[in-house]
């Protein structure tokens, strides 16, 4: 056995395991040991020396063949030699950067596989060429040559789907040219909700803002932490953290804080230096969350929300009066700074020029009760808006719940209330929005809130309504599941 046919069988010992483990521990979205992170992150560095040996070698090759040059033959050999010890070390940062760094998909898994098939060409490349001595051969090692370029190309193109997106090479090509090369033309309707469609607030504003910045990496085919945005259902799924969208609730919603943060953090979307959304885009964003995260909430509920190309419009705010607010206020200043103390964070005032009060008890969970209600009493009639979702409180609360006349949103998502808390809201003249999302509310408790007058929706998913639930057509408007 010659010294390069047991060389060649060295290198096949770290392929093999290669190939081991990409069929045993696949990419499978979550993260790991942060050095394997930080070393798989040379993977798009060091992964260029082998596509330039590889197309260097097929050039030297051509080249050997013309005989005004001279012979390279001892070069290609170092060449392909070189080509394939960096294949090696490219594919096994590029698992470590797979499998620890929260990449899963079909993209991702053919790319490794491509990589490792090319490192294995490479390296058979090169035994074939120490073997060069007659017309058998050298068709082999020929063919072998061809179809290690040709894997260049495939794993090249599928890395650069992987980092620039899926149809980054044809995106802008001519109609004529897609149609021979067999490319159908971009189809953004698999990524519009199939529980509206088109005319729903989510399909026709929400879903196309992660169609353009977000499909990239948390798409079909790439989902990187096990998070798709390419439907409703799976944007409602979440990922490996769980669910990135709490309905109702912008600010505890994972998606919404990271399209918020400075560019500079590391938690900031998109990632990867891409194109931030605008202002108009994460204010779509934020009133869908607000309203409930539906999949089936009309789009035409929302006829003023600005167009997400639209430039943002200026908006001038009256200046206050500090001196009408202070009297304003005066009478609460007590109670208020020491709910504020009792309940950090969860109350203030709607705004520097209102004496009204916004509640969100949400931020507390599961330690508030009835009895922690209770001690919002005193300030009942200046409270406009009010978040008790997540939170332990239960039918006690109804009459506490009942006195804050001057309720506009209300929102008891994931409690313990049930029917008789929501016929307590009978006299509620201001409310707007009413979220009864993921209580033991029946269809029973419709009847009551079909009377009040400035009601404009109530959102009952995963409730014991159901749409098939009998009620009047004009409240069938306003309820959202």
């Amino acid at each position: 056995m010659s010294i390069r046919t047991r060389l060649g069988l060295a290198a096949l010992a770290p392929i093999l395991l290669l190939f081991a483990l990409l069929l045993f521990f696949p990419p499978d979205g979550l993260e790991r040991a942060q050095w394997a992170q930080f070393i798989g992150r040379f993977h798009p560095l060091v992964i260029h020396f082998p596509i330039a040996l590889i197309l260097l070698a097929a050039v030297l090759e051509v080249a050997r063949k013309i005989r005004y040059f001279p012979d390279p033959g001892r070069l290609i050999d170092v060449v392909l030699a070189l080509a394939g010890l960096s294949a090696i070390v490219a594919s096994t940062l590029g698992w470590c950067l797979a499998r620890s760094g929260g990449y899963s998909g079909s993209l991702v898994t053919q790319h490794m596989w491509g990589g490792l098939s090319l490192t294995a060409a490479c390296c058979l490349c090169w035994v074939l060429r120490g073997r060069l001595s007659g017309e058998r051969t050298d068709l082999a090692y020929s063919l072998a040559l061809l179809a290690t370029v040709s894997l260049v190309l495939w794993t090249g193109h599928r890395g650069g789907q992987l980092s620039l997106g899926e149809n980054y090479l044809t995106e802008f090509a001519p109609a004529k040219l897609r149609g021979l090369l067999g490319t159908p033309a971009p189809d953004n309707s698999k990524t519009i909700s199939s529980m509206g469609g088109p005319a729903t607030l989510y399909g026709s504003r929400v879903q196309p803002i992660f169609a353009g910045h977000c499909v990239t990496c948390h798409g079909q085919a790439k989902h990187s932490g096990n998070l798709r945005l390419d439907s409703y259902q799976a944007v409602m799924h979440g990922g490996k953290q769980g669910r990135v969208i709490r309905a109702g609730e912008p600010k505890q919603s994972e998606l919404f804080r990271r399209v918020t943060l400075p560019p500079t953090d590391n938690d900031f979307m998109p990632a990867e230096h891409r194109r931030p959304l605008s202002a108009n885009e994460v204010k779509a964003i934020e009133i869908w969350i607000s309203a409930g995260a539906s999949g089936t909430l009309s789009a035409d509920v929302f006829n003023g929300l600005p167009s997400v190309s639209s430039p943002v419009a200026d908006i001038t705010i009256e200046e206050a009066d500090p001196a009408a607010v202070s009297k304003q206020r005066t009478p609460l200043a007590a109670s208020v700074a020491r709910l504020q103390k009792q309940f950090p964070g969860a109350l203030d005032y709607e705004s520097r020029g209102s004496a009204d009060l916004v509640v969100d008890i949400s931020v507390l969970g599961s330690k508030f009760g009835d009895e922690d209600l209770a001690a919002l009493k005193p300030l009942a009639g200046q409270i406009v808006e009010a978040d008790f979702s997540n939170t332990a409180i239960t039918d006690r609360s109804a009459t506490v719940i009942a006195a804050m006349k001057r309720l506009r949103v209300l929102r008891l998502m994931h409690t313990k209330i049930s029917d008789a808390t929501v016929r307590a809201l009978n006299s509620m003249d201001q409310l707007e929005s009413l979220s009864l999302f993921g209580t033991a509310v029946t269809p029973a408790a419709l009847p009551v809130v079909e009377h009040l007058p400035r009601l404009r929706h109530i959102y009952v998913g995963e409730t014991r309504i159901t749409a098939s639930a009998s009620m009047p057509e004009a409240l069938k408007r306003k309820v959202v599941f």
